[in-house]
């Protein structure tokens, strides 16, 4: 009788592959060289510069670092001009300026600009005690002063209470900017600041303070050097 184990053998060909071994296969094989290189490289950089710029490593110099070198030419002296002012009063002033910039037929967010600025300063009021015409009596025990009236000087801005707080450009104006800056802006607000400090110190009644103040001071120091009646006038 014949064997039946030769008929029980493996046969017939492989299984062939199918779609889930190729997917397999692609997801093993990953991004080609000429992508992961860098891609790879990027990350490090990027992490290098993070590290750098929030600190988290010391001593890692910061990338985004800016060194201020001051190249400003020595101030020149252009004269000297004598004073016999007694600045007898000063006033403290602060303004916030709005500037507003509006085009006839563009709304503001294409052209336009709306700043807000702040500014300090001071304005000094004087007395010119070099025009003073001064009477003394025979035994010096009388004195009359005539002074002319007082003045206000010119609106002094502080530069460490000045500054721009808050400014709107429109699209057409940033755009501009980008190409050219224009520093004329900037003096501009300023100029503007100081008119309305000096119109304000006018109606302040800052000069009345000063000749109030400039007579105490000068009927005291008469008064010292042994003057028993002093007057005070200013014209």
């Amino acid at each position: 009788m014949p064997s039946l184990r030769g008929t029980t053998g493996r046969t017939g060909s492989a299984a062939e592959p199918g779609p889930d071994s190729d997917r397999r296969r692609s997801s093993r094989r990953g991004l080609p060289w000429y992508l992961s290189i860098p891609i790879t490289f990027a990350v490090i950089v990027a992490l290098f510069l993070a590290a750098a710029k929030f600190d988290w490593l010391p001593g890692l110099p910061n990338p985004f670092g800016t060194t201020t070198v001051d190249r400003s030419q020595p101030a020149v002296l252009q004269s000297i001009q004598n004073m016999s002012d007694y600045d007898a009063a000063t006033g403290n002033f602060q303004i916030v300026v709005n500037l507003q910039q509006e085009a006839d037929y563009l709304p503001s967010a294409l052209l336009g600009s709306d700043t807000l600025y702040v500014a300090g300063g001071t304005v000094q009021s004087f007395v010119d005690l070099g025009k003073a015409a001064v009477t003394v009596s025979a035994d010096r025990r009388t004195a009359t002063i005539a002074l002319p009236a007082a003045q206000l000087g010119q609106t002094a801005l502080n530069p460490a209470q000045s500054y721009v707080f808050a400014q709107n450009r429109g699209l057409f104006n940033r755009i501009g900017d980008f190409f050219s800056g224009n520093p004329g802006d900037q003096q501009k607000l300023t100029i503007l600041a100081a008119q309305k400090i000096q119109t304000a110190a006018d109606s302040s009644g800052l000069t009345g303070r000063a000749e109030t103040n400039t007579r105490q001071m000068l009927t005291g120091l008469l008064r010292s050097l042994g003057f028993t009646s002093v007057t005070i006038t200013f014209k």
